[in-house]
């Protein structure tokens, strides 16, 4: 299959060229960018000297057409929703990693991404590719909408406990925590070496663009409106990212009990790996790869579920999660160019 990068500039599209270059069964024929187009892609990216060469292009769906099957979308929100029409009318696949295909309404895209929505017809064919929920929809889907990088983790984390029951949605408390890289490539002043070093801060308190994508799907897979208390806080490392999440129990289970369902629950998905009793997870067992490790403990005292969920913003939180849904759409193994090892220590 050959696969164009759309926004060949960022975190994330470096992450795609990083993971396709060992995929067996994908080549990788065009880095479009607009600020770039005519740049050597390892004039922007040193360390790709010698092991990968591309000249970057500028957009050209007649060109796509010609040369790719399958379309990354790793550019700002606001980009796919103009360009994934005409690339769905060439007849191309495509994986969407910003957030204009995630929300469903206007209301809520304007609100929270301050943007109009998709066309109705194309949004209502996107699915929501977080790949151990949505499996056989993504299987039959031409458009995905791959899931931000806090939603992942929280979901993975949450989604178990909401749909058997055992989990309360009255007061569901996540702490987000997430390393540099997850704000983009571009310079802000919370992103600065001098803001950020030594230095822990929280951003976006109750108005977090990812905050609506969650409880949407909270809702959705408990039948009944969710909604949570979300703060994100960004960390002095360049990648890695957890969620620290705390919900009331709605029945008296204890800790092996919730770590035994996970496992059955995650039992077919291997890039989800439940931790041992007293283990939870870190972000360097997950660095530069695929995996969400989610620690479990049952707190007989308090009456709650604390779920601590760990995952690589750029891995499972954008480019490999990715991939692992093109897998999934083309009846690949879903490991298929992911199961390395984390990078550790």
């Amino acid at each position: 299959m050959k696969a164009a990068v759309v926004g060949g500039t960022g975190y994330g599209a470096v992450e795609l060229i990083r993971i396709i270059q060992r995929h067996p069964y994908i080549e990788l024929v065009s880095v479009i960018s607009k600020s770039h187009h005519g740049d050597q892609v390892e004039e922007v990216f040193p360390h790709l000297s010698r092991i990968v060469s591309y000249t970057m292009d500028a957009y050209d769906i007649h060109k796509m057409e010609k040369e790719a099957d399958v379309v990354f979308f790793a550019a700002p929100s606001g980009v796919s929703k103009e360009l994934i029409p005409e690339c769905i009318e060439a007849g191309l696949k495509c994986v969407d990693l910003s957030g204009d295909f995630r929300l469903q309404g206007e209301e809520l895209n304007c609100l929270w991404y301050n943007q109009t929505p998709p066309p109705e017809a194309l949004a209502e064919q996107a699915v929501y590719g977080l790949t151990e929920l949505y499996w056989e929809a993504i299987q039959e889907s031409t458009i995905v909408a791959n899931p931000g990088c806090y939603p992942t983790a929280a979901l993975l984390g949450l989604i178990p406990v909401i749909k058997n029951g055992w989990g309360g949605t009255s007061s569901i408390v996540i702490d987000g925590k997430s390393g540099i890289s997850g704000a983009g490539r571009g310079m802000s002043l919370n992103t600065h070496y001098s803001e950020a070093n030594e230095n822990v801060k929280a951003y976006k308190v109750g108005k977090h663009q990812h905050i609506p994508e969650i409880e949407q799907f909270l809702s959705r897979e408990h039948g009944m409106e969710v909604t949570v208390s979300f703060t994100t806080h960004l960390v002095p490392m360049t990648r890695g990212l957890m969620c620290t999440i705390s919900l009331p129990l709605e029945e008296q289970v204890n800790t092996k009990e919730v770590i035994d369902y996970y496992r059955t629950f995650y039992s077919r998905h291997p890039f989800v790996r439940i931790m041992e009793k007293e283990v939870f997870p870190s972000t360097k067992g997950v660095y530069g790869s695929n995996f969400c490790d989610i620690g479990l403990h049952a707190d007989e005292r308090t009456g709650r579920l604390t779920i601590v969920s760990a995952i690589d913003n750029l891995g499972k939180g954008a480019a490999g999660q990715a991939i692992q849904n093109v897998n999934v759409m083309n009846g690949w193994d879903e490991r298929t160019g992911l199961m390395h090892v984390p990078v550790y220590p």
